[in-house]
């Protein structure tokens, strides 16, 4: 039988419909699925803090505020071939410009971008930096609280609870936001470790301190004075002090003790208080720091100079400075004349 010239035209011509169709559809599907599908309207790259069981749909009303998604028929229709049916909590960070792939497969496997966590030397107590951390990541800061209370815990770190706030040297820090609060002091474990090198271990040993000591001192001494080239010499005039068994006598500790940081000149009341911070009613260091001492203070204490001052008073002027003294004759004509000087300006 012989074929008609016009049915193979019209079988050709639906033929070559039908690949042209294909091709046209899986060229799309291939650009939306690995090159673009989503735009950001700002031409910029955008950031999501996407928690537990938040719904997929959830996340596309958020990712719809920035992004414009080019063939939503058709990133259903990947998420199905994925079986993509939840998203994993993180903190995400998507390109201006990104297809499917991308946007399933992080959500999926919980490929999250790390962030940047911090605190400074201000932080004082526990129950602070616990609320600082907990804030910049996805965790409970009662969570934080009970471990670096805990003797036990913090046993691990050869540390007490008292004494926790050492491992937490102040500094900038990269970690996942959903890392949980035992994973985040191994992190601060290995960060701790890796500061106290064989060489400052061995700087603290020769000065008779442990590792959480040195840091006590840092804490005090950062507490004395913001000059920096004074804090050598007071991380020797207080080491001076605990090698001949005198107390400290530490201000700074007093108003920790009392827990009133607003204190401007220790008065003999706040002597008084019941503490074991109080360094005036009670020999050696304090059980633990009064904040966080940054790393460079922890040096000055690891590399603090041979002195024999055992006294110190703030300069009369007020200028920051201190009068350090070898003889209590000394200190007590210099605390005169401070004392004179607050009373005059009527710093109480």
């Amino acid at each position: 039988m012989k074929i008609k010239p016009s049915f193979v035209h019209t079988f050709l011509g639906v033929v070559t419909g039908l690949v042209l169709f294909l091709l046209t559809f899986g060229v799309e599907q291939y650009y939306r699925y690995h090159v673009s599908n989503f735009r950001s309207l700002d031409g910029k790259e955008h950031h999501y803090y996407i928690y537990p069981d938040v719904s997929i749909d959830s996340v596309l009303n958020m990712v719809r505020q920035d992004y414009n998604i080019s063939g939503e028929l058709d990133l259903r229709w990947h998420m199905r071939l994925k079986v993509f049916t939840e998203t994993k909590p993180g903190y995400y960070v998507f390109p201006a410009e990104m297809g499917d792939k991308l946007f399933i497969t992080k959500l999926q496997t919980g490929d999250q971008t790390p962030i940047q966590i911090k605190w400074t030397n201000m932080v004082r107590t526990r129950e602070e930096l616990a609320g600082i951390v907990a804030a910049q990541l996805m965790l409970d800061s009662l969570d934080m609280i009970e471990r670096l209370s805990s003797d036990e815990y913090m046993a691990e770190y050869d540390l007490t609870g008292e004494s926790s706030r050492c491992l937490f040297i102040p500094n900038t820090y990269e970690a996942y936001w959903t890392i949980s609060p035992d994973e985040l002091f191994q992190r601060m474990n290995e960060e701790y470790r890796a500061f106290w090198t064989e060489e400052r271990l061995e700087k603290a040993e020769s000065l008779g301190l442990t590792p959480a000591e040195v840091a006590i001192i840092a804490s005090i001494v950062e507490c004395e004075t913001y000059l920096q080239k004074d804090m050598p010499t007071i991380a020797s005039l207080y080491i001076n002090r605990l090698h001949k068994g005198m107390p400290l006598q530490a201000c700074p500790t007093v108003i920790y003790a009392v827990g009133d940081f607003s204190i401007k000149r220790v008065l003999k009341s706040h002597l008084k208080v019941e503490s074991p911070y109080n360094t005036y009613k009670n020999k050696g260091l304090p059980p633990g720091p009064i904040h966080c001492p940054l790393p460079r203070t922890l040096d000055y204490v690891l590399n603090a100079p041979k002195t024999d001052y055992l006294y110190m008073c703030a300069d009369p002027s007020l200028n920051g400075t201190h009068i350090f003294s070898s003889s209590y004759g000394t200190h007590t004509s210099a605390a005169r004349d401070y004392r004179r000087m607050m009373n005059q300006k009527h710093i109480k």
